[in-house]
């Protein structure tokens, strides 16, 4: 995916948390808003527009947990509506993997799958759309593609609401992007910080406070 075809959040954006609905429990563990809900609907519809033109066969479309399911389900309610560049619609199925390597705000470095090893034997000579909440150092995303290809897919596309702008990354890009942001700790949206902040609907950075208040 060219850079210039996914919205760039730069260094200093952001608009205040009291300009939002935000749930009193986190009134003080948020810095700002980085993505508003109103802006991630619409750029997930745009996405599905562009898978949507890109599949000619049926798809397989795989939900990271936990952090991606709320993507995943508006992702899936926009692409099921769509036709393809051949004027038709594309059948869907669901899958859904684990994929964990965050401690506190940090990558421990260890990747922790949980692939059903019936269901990967499914994937053979079939179409694959990865759905990710955010690739950061690309780790993650590296070693579940380079898993999920020994099962033999026909293609493997990875689609991720947010790319981390980090010197941390090994320079994966995902096929479809939806926002790249600075390098800075994000919740919300069902992005979470020890399984905090999944409630949050808006994309925001955590503060200090935030850190402190639900590290483990």
């Amino acid at each position: 995916m060219n850079p210039s075809e996914w919205i760039d959040i730069k260094e200093g954006d952001g608009h205040p948390v009291e300009h939002f609905v935000i749930p009193p429990h986190y009134s003080k563990d948020l810095d700002r808003v980085l993505v508003s809900h109103g802006l991630i609907r619409d750029r997930v519809e745009k996405l599905a527009h562009l898978i949507a033109k890109d599949s000619s066969k049926p798809l397989v479309a795989c939900c990271v947990l936990k952090g991606a399911h709320v993507f995943f389900a508006q992702l899936m309610e926009n692409l099921k509506k769509l036709k393809n560049a051949e004027g038709k619609s594309i059948p869907l199925s669901f899958e859904f993997i684990k994929a964990k390597s965050y401690e506190n705000d940090k990558s421990s470095g260890q990747i922790k799958l949980s692939l059903s090893e019936e269901d990967l034997k499914s994937f053979k000579g079939k179409d694959l759309l990865i759905v990710e909440d955010i690739v950061d150092t690309g780790r993650t995303m590296v070693a579940l593609v380079e898993r999920l290809k020994q099962y033999e897919p026909a293609s493997v596309r990875v689609v991720s609401l947010l790319l981390k702008k980090t010197d941390r990354s090994n320079r994966y890009v995902p096929d479809y992007v939806g926002f790249a942001i600075p390098d800075l700790f994000v919740v919300g949206y069902c992005l979470d910080y020890n399984e905090y902040f999944r409630d949050l609907d808006h994309i925001a950075v955590i503060s200090e406070h935030g850190k402190k208040a639900y590290a483990v």
